[in-house]
């Protein structure tokens, strides 16, 4: 059976702004079916990626009071929460997390909701949980997000250079995860130098968190040491000259799955309370994790709303495809329906992580799309 995706696209006028139709957009996924009222009100996350400093394509945080607000009136107790990074950043950890977050917008003047970093000050708040799937026996969540009785998870729809694109199901799966739990899931990617190609500019080196890559003195060439290396693939991005690569088909389709699975567990609690808002809006050719943000590769298409992660993933990537490319983006194929995330990332089989996601019972690749 089909879930039900609502949509609203970005058309607006004095008579209807866009900030009235996303509270239909809310008032149509029934935000109160979440929470459940006892003789408090029930904490309820809303699991967003406040972006890095100097990104601009995040979700704007107008949109996230509206959802506050929502909550509010339903009888929640709402906070805004993301868990620290892997990598070298302005998120490494919660107090340049949480200045990162207020610099960009979220501040509880504007959105009415507290900022709670989900794992702690350095990433290591976390519960471990017991799934006992293909790839985790347990995995450990973020604590905050576990222990919350209910979520809204806002995503910023846009591709991303690991896993075809970064959605619902990436928000929750990643970003849902404590340090010890995003080491899990990258456990298996060991990027590799090209040697010959390799000029021993060192910006590698710099953006390296655990301190697995250095220039050897002889070679003048970066070696990476697999010992230290957590895979969190940062270098692979900085590379000016794309000398860093994975061993994409043994590695990607795994780490895939092993995110489904995080995703699985932080829904494992929650499964009923949960609600999935997407942006399909500055669709840029990489995630919200640099500190910059390229030209998008499609049009701003709209928001989606649905109570299924898995059919509203599908659906934002079903717009992006049949979209027309932008030209001046990276996209080298501009024509409507041609595939825009294996365009960017021609090794990546992305249709795998919403595959395994319907098997893990997360929800329907089948959907129907009900406009706003």
């Amino acid at each position: 059976m089909p879930s039900t995706v609502y949509f609203m696209d970005l058309r607006a006028s004095l008579k209807e702004t866009n900030f009235q139709k996303f509270q239909k957009l809310l008032k149509a996924l029934d935000v109160k079916k979440i929470v459940q009222r006892k003789k408090k009100r029930p904490l309820i996350a809303i699991k967003i990626h406040f972006g890095e400093k100097g990104n601009t394509s995040y979700i704007r945080p107008n949109f996230v009071r509206l959802v506050v607000d929502a909550l509010w009136e339903s009888g929640a107790n709402p906070f805004l929460t993301d868990s620290n990074t892997l990598y070298l950043g302005t998120r490494l950890e919660a107090v340049s997390h949480l200045i990162t977050a207020i610099e960009n917008g979220f501040a509880y003047a504007v959105t009415r909701a507290p900022i709670i970093i989900a794992d702690g000050l350095t990433g290591k708040n976390e519960v471990e949980v017991e799934i006992n799937k293909e790839q985790f026996d347990r995995v450990y969540l973020a604590q905050a997000l576990y222990e919350a009785e209910g979520m809204v998870v806002m995503s910023h729809f846009k591709c991303h250079e690991m896993t075809g694109f970064g959605g619902a199901l990436k928000n929750m799966g990643m970003g849902g995860a404590s340090r010890k739990g995003k080491l899990a899931q990258h456990s298996n990617i060991s990027p590799v130098i090209t040697e010959k190609k390799c000029t021993g500019c060192g910006d590698c080196v710099a953006v390296c968190a655990s301190e697995a890559i250095h220039i050897n003195p002889e070679t003048e060439k970066a070696v990476i040491d697999p010992k230290k290396c957590v895979g969190c693939a940062e270098c692979i991005a900085t590379c000016p000259y794309g000398n860093i690569q994975i061993q994409w088909n043994e590695a990607i389709p795994v780490f895939l799955k092993k995110m489904m699975e995080y995703a699985y567990a932080v829904m494992l609690n929650k499964k009923d309370r949960s609600l999935f808002i997407n942006f399909i809006t500055q669709v840029s050719p990489a995630c919200d994790c640099y500190g910059f943000n390229d030209f998008p590769i499609v049009g701003d298409i709209g928001i989606m709303a649905s109570a299924d992660p898995v059919a509203i993933d599908q659906a934002c990537a079903d717009m992006v495809i049949q979209s027309p490319g932008l030209p001046g983006s990276e996209l080298k194929d501009l024509t409507p329906g041609s595939d825009k995330f294996k365009d960017l990332y021609p090794q990546i089989d992305w249709p795998i992580q919403l595959e395994y996601a319907e098997r893990l019972g997360l929800g329907t690749r089948e959907y129907e799309l009900v406009k706003i």
